[in-house]
């Protein structure tokens, strides 16, 4: 019997029936939905918004989070697979999620008060309100503790002044997370779009993430209330936890883009006869796909007991840095090689390699590059900070 060509080690019979039933939902989402479109979206660097509603109604925002506020309450594991099959369809769909779910839902439950919850999560659930997340600063990029926006205190509110650079969802955004720096430390606050001195400038001209929205933000003088402060963290932890919550996502999304790629470039070199017969048919071919295959195994296993030490409440940052950095290397080694496959063709968006290549170097770069993954790695086995 022949082995599944994207699970050699059957990594499907190690999840529950629950898990199983997610996967293949949004496995079908993807094909149906994501997949016809998603290259014209790319072209157009049109995020397509009309599958918004989709998503919220198969409970795939803030999935993890209770059902109290109108979410799945599903676990870890389950949260991944669906970042693998949407992220199986593009990586800005994925992106779109996790950023509304991990970085945006995330703080509030975690940093919020229940009034916040009660007012927020159930419409960003239903896709009503949709979140983004201020952290990143143009000067700051890896070195999120240079921030240079700030909050002062004014009576009962806060003004705040500063900018946030490449910020996923920015300009759908109808709340934006911002962390800023105050007199007590770095703390976060409910931007609402509305807010007088609160813009949003999208960014053009990329060749990455195209099927997604990139932002900046600018507070000139904006009047935040106080009771859109988030209270419960201050500090450095609190932008970091968000982080650790959505880089888990992305450990599990680029192995949908390296199965995609492989998928693809198994049935193409299958089809291709060069020199009297297939490509398939040559060393050189098999070798390179028997590679891609090993490399997604190794990740699948990877990222399935990461998703079970987060659900048993054991996950440790180094964990998830180590996976981040395994799997975006993979993904897009494996996104460049299959390119290479298939020759002229592949520099089409008619193909998903150069698609997934693309936006795989946003991938790899975000959330964490690959360097201070590494470094992370360093520091756990030293016991030295090297950043």
């Amino acid at each position: 019997m022949a082995l599944p060509p994207y699970d050699l080690f059957d990594v499907r019979s190690l999840l529950t029936e629950e898990e199983r039933a997610v996967q293949d939902a949004v496995a079908r989402f993807t094909d149906e939905r994501v997949i016809p479109i998603i290259g014209d979206a790319f072209d157009q660097a049109r995020f397509p918004k009309e599958l918004v509603s989709e998503i919220a109604e198969m409970g795939l925002l803030g999935s993890s989070l209770p059902e109290k506020y109108g979410c799945a309450g599903l676990n870890a594991v389950s949260y991944g697979l669906i970042c693998q099959e949407l992220e199986r369809g593009d990586s800005g769909i994925r992106s779109f999620v996790s950023v509304q779910s991990s970085l945006c839902m995330y703080p509030i439950y975690a940093y919020g008060t229940e009034e916040q919850r009660m007012r927020w999560l159930p419409d960003m659930a239903a896709g009503k309100v949709i979140g983004c997340f201020g952290l990143t600063e143009p000067q700051g990029g890896s070195d999120p503790a240079n921030m240079k926006t700030r909050a002062v205190r004014d009576g009962d509110d806060w003004i705040l002044n500063g900018s946030k650079m490449w910020i996923t969802n920015g300009n759908l955004a109808d709340i934006a997370i911002v962390w800023a720096q105050t007199e007590d430390g770095i703390q976060g606050f409910l931007v609402e779009k509305g807010f007088a001195g609160f813009t949003a400038q999208e960014i053009h001209k990329k060749m990455s993430l195209r099927a997604s929205v990139t932002s900046a933000l600018f507070f000139d003088n904006v009047r935040v209330p106080e009771a859109n402060r988030l209270p419960n963290v201050k500090g450095l932890k609190g932008p970091l936890g968000c982080l650790t919550q959505a880089r888990y996502g992305i450990t599990w999304g680029p192995i949908g883009a390296a199965i995609a790629c492989l998928d693809e470039v198994l049935k193409y070199t299958k089809e291709r006869i060069l020199f009297d017969r297939p490509v398939a048919a040559t060393q050189s071919a098999q070798i390179k796909m028997a590679e891609m295959a090993r490399r997604i195994t190794l990740a699948q296993l990877l990222v399935l007991q990461l998703g079970r030490l987060k659900d048993a409440g054991t996950m440790q940052p180094a964990q998830v840095s180590l996976a981040k950095w395994n799997n975006c290397r993979m993904a897009i080694d494996i996104a460049r090689e299959c390119r290479d496959l298939l020759g002229g063709a592949g520099i089409t968006t008619e193909h998903a390699a150069i698609r997934h290549a693309l936006n795989l170097e946003s991938v790899i770069t975000y959330e964490g590059t690959e360097t201070v993954h590494q470094l992370v790695i360093g520091r756990e086995l030293t016991g030295i900070n090297a950043f």
